[in-house]
């Protein structure tokens, strides 16, 4: 099972900052194995090096978590992290920053605010979102990232993809809740530590915003963890459509489920679904 899981659960590339390798940053992955995602990341390579870009989301000379983007939809293709728990709350007030690397190899690696009218070729910048009537929505979640920093750091447009408003602030963010509670609850290892493994990510739609940024068709999330108090690794994934109107609740569905959804994570190894499941299903359903 853990092999399975691994398949779905490590599937981002790494980097101290934009790389073209996968040998760093592989504490965001679990048991630091990457799969082959094929057309994208292959042998731990990205395959069209002009598109994607793997990031390790650097803030303030820290690694905080890992994305791949998409250089020309200017989305991330999905931001993964490890969860240890947090102890801060959502900062006050967002800044939001890009990936100076993105635009100069050299530049550095920490991500910054963007120069208010320079042009940014390979990414969304904040004025881009301005008066679209769309949300920025994260992919990783500020309410997941542990420490003030870590919170601050998911204020990336590299982290970010346009979003419905009653999407983004209804269901989607209904589900983190209710995810964040199974991690608080089930997710302590057999050392007694907090940790679980998350990879969120976006479907490139058919439209999009300022002429340049795709609009996503549907997000989706799966995460898992080794339950000590359960014996055994659980896991669970969410995927829900990006439009205005839409059912109350995500359903919470089973990794392998989340597999034989193309349109979501396109065509990955095969992934089998996790024994924990059920566990998963009842206490997400509980949770509402």
């Amino acid at each position: 099972m853990l092999a399975a899981l691994l398949l779905l659960l490590s599937i981002v590339p790494t980097g101290s900052k934009v790389v073209n390798s996968m040998s760093q940053c592989a504490e965001f992955l679990l048991n630091e194995t990457p799969p082959n995602v094929p057309g994208i990341l292959e042998g731990g390579n990205i395959q069209d090096q002009n598109q994607y870009e793997p990031i390790c989301q650097t803030f303030r000379g820290i690694r905080r978590f890992v994305t791949l983007y998409d250089t020309k939809n200017k989305i991330p293709v999905f931001s993964a992290s490890r969860y240890i728990g947090t102890n801060s709350k959502r900062p006050k007030k967002a800044i939001w920053k890009i990936e100076p690397q993105l635009e100069d190899i050299h530049g550095n690696e920490n991500m910054r605010k963007d120069v208010k009218g320079k042009t940014y070729n390979n990414q969304a910048v904040n004025s881009d979102y301005t008066n679209q009537g769309f949300d920025r929505g994260h992919l990783f979640p500020s309410s997941y990232a542990s420490t003030d920093d870590d919170k601050k750091s998911t204020f990336t447009l590299t982290n970010i993809v346009p979003q419905n408003g009653p999407f983004n602030k209804g269901r989607w963010n209904k589900m983190e809740s209710c995810i964040k509670c199974v991690l608080d609850e089930y997710c302590i290892n057999n050392n007694n530590i907090k940790e679980g493994f998350l990879v969120i990510g976006a479907q490139p739609g058919n439209n999009i915003i300022s002429n340049k940024i795709n609009i996503p068709s549907m997000l989706w999330s799966a995460f898992c963890c080794y339950s000590h108090s359960e014996k055994r690794w659980l896991a669970s994934a969410h995927w829900g459509q990006n439009i205005w109107d839409g059912e109350t609740y995500l359903q919470t569905k089973t990794l392998a489920e989340l597999h034989s959804q193309p349109q979501v994570i396109g065509s990955l190894q095969p992934i089998r679904a996790a024994p924990g499941d059920d566990i998963i299903l009842r206490a997400t359903w509980s949770l509402r």
